[in-house]
């Protein structure tokens, strides 16, 4: 059974790790593949930060902090502290030790040429996260929220720095997934979902996780012409979002 998963990050993570319990029970041998986001990717520092794909793959490896959903496991933020000491900015995104050396190898890999799936699987290489880690696209993909200030100042943050600096404050008038139109899917992921025999969407925010895979030209036709069933489980019951801040 091959079985692709268009993936977010901490609620995907999670049912991922359900998933992989079940199949390794049920149907031994199951090739699943994942699909996953890059449209939070953010630069902090000069280095290229995947939360997304970094979230599922420490979720599936074993290397998670269990409370959180994101980031490593026993964690410390010495590099951080000494950086805000310089006065250095932002301080708003946690950046832990451990998971700054995940940035750095994927940081040099792509400047010296390789393509974000290649820097994915070799990180990949190490946690063994017992499925195929495929990002949306290698080319870059930004999801944008239009907001207006207290006084009515329109402005367009990163999805990171409304999500996690802003807590969604102010309320999101419009989301956009800047570079989306010019984007190809990366190599593997057409082919991910043609193959499937069924397509999953997991709990993840429909609007800037699944909504950022669909805006890559040929996914969204793609899970559309698929003869595979699709499933898909809702993140948000009676309304609201299990977690998160997906009503916003």
């Amino acid at each position: 059974m091959r079985i692709t998963v268009l993936a977010g990050g901490i609620g995907a993570a999670r049912f991922l790790r359900g998933l992989l319990a079940h199949v390794a029970v049920d149907h031994p041998g199951a090739e699943v593949t994942v699909i996953g986001n890059t449209g939070d990717d953010i630069t902090l520092f000069g280095l290229h930060v995947s939360p997304d794909l970094d979230t599922v793959m420490y979720t599936l490896g074993g290397g998670i902090h269990p409370e959180q959903g994101w980031g490593r496991a026993e964690e410390t933020r010495a590099v951080q502290d000494e950086l805000g000491a310089y006065g250095e900015t932002p301080d708003w995104f946690a950046l832990g030790d451990k998971d700054i050396a995940t940035h750095l190898i994927r940081t040099r890999m792509l400047r010296e040429g390789a393509t974000l799936s290649e820097a994915t699987a070799a990180l990949c290489a190490r946690w063994q996260p017992g499925v195929r880690l495929l990002p949306m696209s290698d080319d870059p993909v930004t999801t944008l929220v239009d907001i207006a200030d207290a006084d009515g100042t329109p402005r367009t943050v990163h999805f990171q720095e409304f999500w996690v600096r802003r807590r969604a404050e102010p309320a999101a008038l419009k989301i956009r997934f800047e570079g989306a139109e010019e984007a190809r899917p990366a190599p593997g992921v057409l082919a991910a979902i043609a193959e499937a025999d069924v397509i999953v969407f997991p709990p993840s925010n429909p609007v800037v996780s699944v909504g950022a895979i669909l805006a890559v030209p040929g996914l969204r036709a793609a899970v559309a012409d698929s003869p595979a069933p699709v499933v898909g489980v809702s993140p948000i019951i009676g309304g609201a979002p299990v977690r998160g801040m997906a009503d916003k």
